[in-house]
């Protein structure tokens, strides 16, 4: 199949056979990873009064939006909330936190907590957002038995003014590198549906491709009331397979993740959106609430596919 940067627009645009495409993408997707689909899940560590602006997060203190707030949570109900997607047979297994960066108080609960779970559960891959990273903190994460560190770019650089001004585009690739650079894998991607072009698609796209992370998490924007977003309506559930289709062409051999925002854009699609992606989140999302893990069990199997998660 051509992928040329006319052939994407098209693609993006509905000017394109989008079922032909996801087969398309299918085959390349199953070249590289078969017939398995990882499974990650998230916790919300720490929730809420983050100093940046993202229009998109419910849980920026620019705005009302009525989400949780809450300190970091202890090192039991952390290991707890750990102990239950091992015991799900979930893949991977990753603390949030909000914010741009966290206390040296903050950072060593968190060391504490992956230094035990990983002891206690070495077949669980643990992973860690916990904002903007130098080198020392990425090393200690590391030693303390951390595999991936995710940290989202969030859209193309050019379109990125447009949804966050108190964050720059920059420290947030430095902070990928840097990620890179101390031998952690890299998780990083982004949002879709916030009132991008297809250029801008297309240009992240590309961005993702020379940065060269291990997964691409690929969200798609849950309107949060109380955010500027709330009232957006840019993605229908064949636009969105098209973004999944255009990351999958542009990157054939890097794991494609789909996360938050799925059941809301998807919809009845959901299952297409496995054709493009070899992984899947699972569980709940940061402030809003994701599917029942058996549901996603059957969806996964129907489809052909295998997967550790159990009903």
């Amino acid at each position: 199949m051509i992928v040329s940067e006319e052939f994407l627009k098209r693609l993006l645009e509905g000017q394109e056979e989008l079922f032909e495409a996801l087969l398309a993408a299918k085959r390349l997707k199953e070249k590289v990873f078969g017939n398995f689909i990882e499974t990650c899940a998230i916790t919300n560590a720490k929730s809420g009064r983050c100093p940046s602006d993202c229009k998109f997060c419910a849980q920026s203190s620019f705005y009302d939006t009525r989400a949780p707030v809450y300190p970091l949570l202890s090192v039991k109900e952390l290991r707890q909330r750990a102990c239950e997607a091992a015991q799900h047979g979930i893949d991977r297994f990753s603390f949030v936190t909000s914010g741009i960066s966290l206390s040296n108080k903050e950072f060593r609960t968190l060391l504490e907590v992956i230094s035990q779970v990983r002891k206690e559960f070495p077949g669980l891959k643990l992973c860690a957002s916990l904002g903007q990273l130098d080198q020392e903190r990425l090393k200690a994460l590391k030693e303390a038995g951390l595999e991936r560190y995710h940290h989202n770019l969030e859209c193309a650089p050019s379109f990125y003014p447009a949804i966050c001004s108190r964050q720059s585009w920059k420290d947030r690739y430095l902070t990928a590198l840097r990620v890179k650079e101390m031998g952690l894998s890299l998780c990083c991607g982004g949002i879709f549906g916030l009132g991008e072009s297809s250029e801008h698609v297309i240009e992240f796209a590309r961005v993702l491709k020379d940065l060269a992370p291990d997964s691409i998490p690929v969200n798609f924007l849950h309107p949060i009331a109380g955010t500027p977003f709330e009232k957006a309506s840019f993605l229908t559930p064949q636009k969105a397979l098209a973004i999944l289709c255009v990351l999958r062409f542009v990157l054939p051999e890097t794991s494609l993740r789909i996360c938050g925002g799925r059941e809301f854009n998807l919809r009845d699609l959901q299952a297409l959106g496995l054709f493009p992606a070899d992984a899947l989140m699972v569980g709940n999302y940061l402030t809003t609430r994701g599917r029942d893990l058996q549901d996603d069990r059957e969806m996964i199997l129907d489809l052909g596919y295998a997967t550790h998660l159990k009903a």
